[in-house]
């Protein structure tokens, strides 16, 4: 395990750096249940999925997930640095956004394989001091091809004493043409976690990330709201997903209030997309494509 980095200190980016070009892969079957779990999850009918039938859009984020020991967690529920992934020393590790394409379905009884590379790793400066990109790209193939392609953005930041100081918020949105609503409520985040079995403790366990990362709650997932902000895309559109998705987290959204996936037409056969919190304030950003 690799001690964290001293403060003020910035991580070796060349030694990080040679991480990238790294290859893993991982195999998984969808199965009618985890369909069942995913699709209760995003308020979508559970219905009886049988063998062919889609399964929702982002069922990918919920198959094959590392796998370790307890002994091998650190202090917040993550595996401890190396292996795949760089050695980032520094300590708060968060989902930050991507892309996705959709080329094919994934359907129930399919075996999907997921191979994924290291294709980049950055060191930049912001509000909380030093932050790492590393930039992850996965292609997802089912026995009929490629079903999907990713590149996932994860960064790493340096931990922070007491509360987490909130960032400044962004310029409102226009209003939402399309809005949907829901309650982001702590069974929502940890049937999520159960789901792809994410040991994050900022989802589930109140003391700790309040008392150790300085958040005022529970942190919502960015990839489960990616998951909302897709599904909402596809509703709108008459069941297709779109061609491609890039989209960020802008800032965290919490557990205990409501949430909003909200859409405009962006003029240019795509959309403009994004969740946001009671408040209105936007907490992830996407566009969608067609």
């Amino acid at each position: 395990m690799n001690a964290p980095a001293a403060a003020g200190e910035k991580p070796d980016i060349d030694h990080l750096r040679q991480w990238i070009g790294r290859t893993e892969e991982a195999t998984d079957i969808v199965t009618a249940q985890l369909v069942k779990g995913l699709r209760a999850t995003l308020f979508q009918e559970i219905g009886e999925p049988k063998r062919g039938d889609a399964a929702p859009f982002t069922a990918h984020w919920c198959l094959a997930p590392p796998v370790y020991p307890m002994s091998q967690l650190s202090q917040d529920g993550h595996p401890t640095r190396g292996g795949f992934l760089p050695p980032v020393p520094l300590p708060r590790r968060m989902w930050a956004g991507g892309e996705l394409e959709f080329i094919e379905p994934v359907c129930v009884g399919d075996e999907v394989k997921r191979a994924s590379r290291i294709s980049d790793v950055t060191l930049k400066s912001g509000s909380t001091g030093t932050l790492c990109f590393v930039a992850v790209h996965h292609e997802i193939t089912t026995p009929r091809g490629v079903a999907i392609r990713e590149r996932h953005d994860i960064v790493y930041r340096e931990a922070t004493t007491g509360p987490q100081v909130a960032p400044k918020a962004p310029p409102p949105p226009p209003p939402a043409k399309h809005r949907e609503s829901h309650v982001s409520d702590p069974v929502l985040l940890f049937r999520y976690s159960a789901l792809t079995f994410n040991g994050h403790r900022i989802h589930y366990d109140r003391d700790y990330v309040t008392k150790v990362e300085g958040y005022p709650g529970l942190v919502f997932h960015g990839p489960l709201q990616a998951s909302f902000i897709i599904e909402f895309a596809a509703k709108l559109h008459g069941g297709q997903p779109p061609k491609k998705f890039v989209y960020r987290g802008v800032q965290p959204l919490f557990e205990g209030s409501e949430f909003s996936i909200n859409a405009n037409d962006n003029g240019s056969g795509g959309m403009e997309m994004w969740t946001a919190n009671a408040e209105g304030q936007p907490t992830m950003k996407g566009v969608a494509t067609w």
